[in-house]
């Protein structure tokens, strides 16, 4: 799952950033050989004086972080942490100087942000809804789900693509392809290339490229040709049966439509493919082969063979009675995840080529890591050590040092064996983690599977931009103890960041 961080000044103005780390339960895969850095000095000590402003609800947490947003005034709908005098703390200053990637053209930010969710899809709203601390999960009513011993989900209603996609594919395609479709426009949109646009005329279209992941694909393509198969004869069987079931369809026809030439394909490691998909376009980027990546996930299988498979490996809850509090991360009574849908999509490009079309950076990627646990299907090592060395790695790639990490937005899933391993991994890394927030955006919207990933960068880049994290509802008898409570100091390159690329 994602994850962000406050760091001290590099040695130049950066923008926000975000830093991921995957771990697949089987997908080793050769990392990247990272660039020549350089060294950052030690961040200064500063102090600001500013307005009181009024604090943010009980449901919010304050997240004193770099903010691109912040260079505008605050909106007056919603609520805006206090500031408060800044100093880099101690820990930060004592670690070694972080090295990273000076090279514009091997920088990579985001520039656009795109979804589909059970809250809508745009990304305003949608971190409205986690701020408030609302739950998306509810009945399944797409089909009957009155046999299955789970009978909820975080299920999208009244998803239209009117303007994204014409009415005659739309009446073809799985849900998978209409989610990864809608969601990487809205992120071109918001990244300032929208469809005929004049700055998406100057794109060099060879050097842009798609790639968005999905765990399952087209599946209910695939279960209705296995279905007319087996009832009606082969003859039934659609066309579109094998193009709409293969994961990397989803790139394909959004490559498609906009004229993306470059780098096009589909990764599929289960919950961790938006985030592999992030790693690899970024390492396009760095290596020279793309100015312009989409990347992240799609996934749409809250069908009776999706839930019916989950429910075989005896994974989903069965909290039929309140589904609403069913995902239940690091609680003491959590009983398995919620199936969630949707898609999460990125624009990255290189800071060169991002500043060269004005365009609006809100993050920075610095590194990421992909490793293998190597030890069961779907249950990762008790220990945690598959995550916390993925996280490391992470850290080593992206130039981070341990104790400037101040928020994490972790993988929390609601599985017995998964928060478990999480929490392990990460006090094995950060060896003060009481000044670490760490939430579980699933509480709200369920597992999104080969989505999850890409909805989590949105909201930990929200969080960013923003400097309010969502709660973790549904915390009743809780295993952890509190770890989220405490304010993050702002630091002294924020100031460059405003004088600077702002």
């Amino acid at each position: 799952s994602p994850r962000a961080q406050v760091a001290g000044p590099p040695s130049q103005p950066h923008p926000p950033y975000i830093h991921t780390r995957s771990r697949p339960h089987s997908h080793p895969a050769a990392s990247t050989p990272h660039q020549s850095r350089d060294r950052a000095p030690s961040p200064p000590r500063f102090h600001r004086h500013h307005p009181a402003r009024p604090p943010p609800p009980p449901a919010m947490q304050s997240l004193l972080v770099p903010t691109a947003a912040a260079c505008a005034a605050p909106s007056a709908s919603r609520p805006r942490p206090a500031r408060v005098s800044v100093r880099a703390s101690a820990s930060a200053a004592a670690a070694a100087p972080p090295r990273r990637e000076t090279d514009p053209k091997k920088r990579v930010v985001i520039t656009g942000m795109g979804l589909v969710s059970v809250f809508g899809n745009d990304v305003d709203a949608y971190y409205d809804r986690l701020l408030a601390g609302e739950s998306g999960v509810g009945p399944i009513d797409r089909f009957d789900a009155s046999k299955f011993p789970t009978r909820f989900a975080g299920q999208i209603r009244g998803f239209s693509s009117e303007g994204y996609i014409d009415g005659k594919n739309d009446r073809r395609l799985d849900d998978c392809l209409r989610y990864c479709i809608v969601s990487g426009k809205k992120a071109l949109e918001s990244a300032g290339l929208a469809l005929g646009s004049d700055a998406m005329a100057k794109i060099d279209k060879a050097r842009a490229g798609v790639l968005v992941g999905t765990g399952m694909g087209g599946l209910q393509v695939f279960s209705d040709g296995v279905q007319n198969l087996l009832e009606k004869g082969y003859r039934k069987i659609t066309p579109f049966f094998i193009p709409y079931a293969i994961t990397n369809m989803g790139s394909a026809l959004l490559g498609m439509d906009i004229g993306f030439m470059g780098p096009n394909y589909s990764i599929s490691t289960a919950c961790a493919t938006s985030n592999y998909c992030f790693y690899a376009a970024a390492n396009h980027i760095r290596k020279g082969e793309a100015d312009v990546m989409i990347a992240g996930g799609t996934e749409a299988a809250i069908i009776p063979i999706g839930v019916g498979g989950f429910v075989a490996c005896r994974a989903l809850s069965q909290r039929n009675d309140d589904p609403k509090t069913a995902s239940r991360p690091w609680d003491k009574e959590r009983d398995g995840f919620v199936m969630g849908e949707g898609a999460g999509v990125l624009v990255m490009e290189s800071l060169e080529h991002a500043m060269k079309r004005g365009a609006p950076i809100v993050a920075e990627y610095l590194g990421g890591a992909v490793n293998c646990d190597a030890y069961h299907m779907t249950d990762p090592r008790a220990d945690g050590l598959g995550v916390s060395s993925c996280i490391r790695q992470s850290l080593q790639d992206a130039g981070v040092a341990p104790e400037e990490v101040n928020y994490i937005n972790a993988h929390a899933t609601s599985t017995l064996a998964g928060d478990l391993a999480e929490m392990n991994a990460i006090k094995q890394v950060f060896k003060d983690p009481s000044g670490i927030k760490v939430n579980a955006t699933k509480s709200m919207i369920g597992h999104c599977l080969g989505a999850a990933g890409g909805l989590e960068a949105i909201a930990t880049i929200k969080a960013i931009n923003t400097g309010l994290v969502h709660p973790s509802i549904n915390q009743f008898v809780s295993f952890v103890y509190n770890i989220t409570a405490n304010s993050v100091s702002r630091p002294a390159w924020l100031e460059k960041l405003r004088a600077g690329i702002c």
